[in-house]
């Protein structure tokens, strides 16, 4: 069943209005009628399966049939700090990072980051992938669509996890030792409803006055497997195992 992420302003009791683009969707592209079904998400977290009872290009009213008793969150909140990579690398770290659970995304700037965006930039980047992981948590039935921060500075980025539970980066270093951090290790400390900062340098990793400063900000360094991943692998690699570690491994 089709599902769309309705903000708070547009819920009036039983009833649910939808606007703009994503009636245009209902309407123009998937040519819903009167008396057809959609979930629609609350920003709180909460869904329920809607009739459509009036169908416009600019405007789509519903009515709330049945409230959903569901959640497909991961079990943890994880956060991916991701240093600026080229391209559209980003986007595809959003998408497929929001079908994999990601709760948020902070981009950074980081040594070796190779571009730099400057503040028309972001504004322009930012209304694109607010988008993307709209539309990604609507394909994977997110119950909430992931916040997007601002790029950040490193040194905004350490004040930001200062909140979370344990923090980690990844660190091809310790893909090149013998007695590495063991990233499933590290996920033993956690418990469920916990917190996990993610931090995946650009191209270029890390820089070593990087890596000593997130060690000296409770930062532990981990290998994402014996072989070295490119950065838009990395965070995926990442939230695949978090998901299997803690919705698979332990379902039971």
């Amino acid at each position: 069943m089709q599902r769309y992420f309705v903000p708070e302003s547009a819920w009036n009791g039983n009833i649910v209005t939808i606007k703009d683009d994503d009636a245009h969707h209902i309407h123009r592209v998937m040519r819903f009628k009167e008396g057809d079904q959609v979930i629609c998400n609350h920003p709180d977290g909460s869904a329920a399966i809607c009739n459509l009872i009036a169908v416009g290009s600019d405007e789509v009213r519903l009515e709330v049939e049945d409230w959903l008793n569901e959640s497909v969150e991961l079990p943890i909140e994880v956060t991916i700090a991701q240093g600026l990579p080229k391209g559209d690398k980003l986007d595809l770290i959003l998408q497929k990072g929001t079908e994999l659970g990601a709760s948020s995304f902070i981009p950074f700037q980081a040594e070796r980051s190779v571009v730099v965006w400057d503040n028309k930039k972001i504004e322009k980047k930012m209304k694109r992938f607010s988008k993307i992981v709209k539309e990604a948590s609507e394909q994977s039935h997110r119950n909430k669509v992931p916040e997007i921060k601002s790029p950040m500075t490193m040194s905004a980025l350490l004040k930001e996890s200062q909140k979370y539970d344990v923090k980690i980066f990844a660190y091809e270093e310790e893909a090149k030792i013998v007695d590495f951090q063991s990233f499933g290790t590290l996920l033993n400390k956690l418990k469920k409803d916990q917190s996990l900062f993610v931090c995946i340098g650009p191209e270029g990793g890390f820089s070593p006055k990087e890596a000593e400063t997130l060690r000296d900000n409770n930062f532990y360094p981990v290998r994402l497997g014996p072989r070295i991943l490119r950065t838009e692998t990395a965070a995926l690699y990442a939230l695949a195992s978090i998901s299997y570690h803690f919705e698979e491994l332990r379902c039971n």
